[in-house]
């Protein structure tokens, strides 16, 4: 493709040759330039899964690796940055928030500024995440949630937070006693927002890493004011 015909042109550009090349020479310089590498083949993904995994794993050496080898071979960009960004997700997520944000900003760099340039935002995304605080707490909770989800059915929110724009739905007490959260102390009222026939649920697990520790004392906090609240009520 276009990529492979720029490194193949910029091998050759960079090449002091004495005379002129001639075929067998040709062939030399482009089997030494381009590995075993085909993006419909199972090299393709196997490259790729290196990478992921070498980021998780926080090595950002075998991590540029595997995103030099990608490059080399002529691998799209964007195909990088979209595995980039999942890895912020699925890898990293609430314990470096900022990893997401490194990882979208990568891809609208390299949409901003093209080859070769832009390939360096990736490079730096994929330091970022590398070295970022591990979790996959977020990752797991919303799997835990689906399933809760679909196991439960087409349970009905709580009438105490629906609300009630008609005087039968008043009546029928829809939006009664509910608590608007920014008027109780610490802005939390430790009202219950799951369905009534459905016993609270804990999807949200956090690790004791980056910013998942901070969340693990909030999440600590509120659980206590929730606590008294179910005994004053």
């Amino acid at each position: 493709d276009g990529r492979f015909l720029l490194n193949i042109t910029e091998e050759l550009l960079a090449l002091e040759a004495p005379e002129p090349l001639n075929r067998e020479r040709l062939a030399e310089v482009v089997q030494r330039r381009v590995p075993v590498y085909d993006k419909a083949d199972e090299g393709h993904y196997n490259l790729i899964s290196a990478l992921h995994k070498s980021v998780r794993g926080s090595d950002p050496d075998a991590s540029l690796y595997w995103l030099a080898r990608m490059f080399a071979a002529g691998e799209d960009p964007l195909f990088v940055a979209r595995r980039v960004v999942r890895m912020a997700i699925e890898d990293i997520g609430m314990a470096d928030p900022g990893a997401l944000t490194q990882a979208i900003a990568a891809k609208d760099t390299y949409d901003f500024l093209g080859t070769p340039e832009g390939e360096l935002a990736i490079a730096q995304a994929v330091v970022y995440c590398a070295t970022a605080p591990k979790s996959n707490a977020a990752y797991k909770a919303f799997g835990a949630a689906m399933r809760s989800a679909k196991e439960s059915g087409s349970l009905t929110p709580p009438k105490i937070i629906l609300n009630a724009p008609t005087r039968m739905m008043k009546d029928m007490g829809f939006g009664a006693g509910y608590d608007y959260d920014h008027d109780a102390p610490g802005a939390f009222s430790g009202q219950n927002y799951f369905p009534d026939e459905l016993p609270r649920e804990r999807f949200y697990k956090p690790v004791e890493r980056g910013f998942e520790r901070e969340i693990t004392k909030r999440l600590d906090y509120w659980a206590k004011l929730r606590e008294k609240r179910g005994g004053e009520d």
